[in-house]
């Protein structure tokens, strides 16, 4: 496979998950009271869950199909497998942002608690996991090629001697 077939695998991945987590978890509101009587930390968009659980199922398949097919080319040798260090935080990164919307637009009664420590303790989890899949994208793009087992660091072996 080409290049630019894993380039569109891996965006099918990172791009479905958080739709298909966002769609396919529907809306969180407290049952018992109409939705214009709830409180809310942000508004939801005005989708219906119907709508948003279509999109997340078409999202999930696709999301499937780009893990498909970059798993066969990992296997395959068509991509270099240390790339999963940059797709893994992104997935887990995904996942967390459709999660996350869903716990922000959660209509309830009052204060959204989750909705707060999601703000102070996902914040710092999603920056670390951008940082690092674009830290590790960037060591991979700017490494030499051929030196999969690690590159000369002048005259010193950087896997030991």
């Amino acid at each position: 496979m080409t290049n630019r077939g894993m380039v569109a695998a891996g965006a099918a991945l990172v791009g479905g998950v958080p739709v298909a987590a966002w769609g396919l978890m529907g809306q969180q509101n407290y049952g018992g009271l109409p939705a214009s009587e709830l409180d809310y930390a942000f508004q939801p968009w005005d989708i219906g869950d119907g709508v948003a659980a279509v999109a997340g199922g078409l999202a999930l398949v696709l999301a499937v199909a780009g893990a498909a097919v970059l798993v066969r080319g990992s296997l395959r040798g068509a991509m270099d497998r240390r790339w999963w260090g940059v797709l893994g935080p992104l997935v887990v990164l995904g996942l967390m942002l459709g999660v996350g919307w869903r716990i922000l637009t959660a209509g309830g009664i009052g204060a959204n608690i989750g909705a707060g420590l999601l703000i102070i303790f996902g914040t710092p989890v999603a920056a670390g996991l951008l940082l690092w899949a674009l830290a590790w994208a960037f060591w991979l793009v700017t490494q030499r090629h051929g030196h999969e087992g690690g590159g000369d660091l002048g005259g010193i072996a950087s896997r030991g001697v």
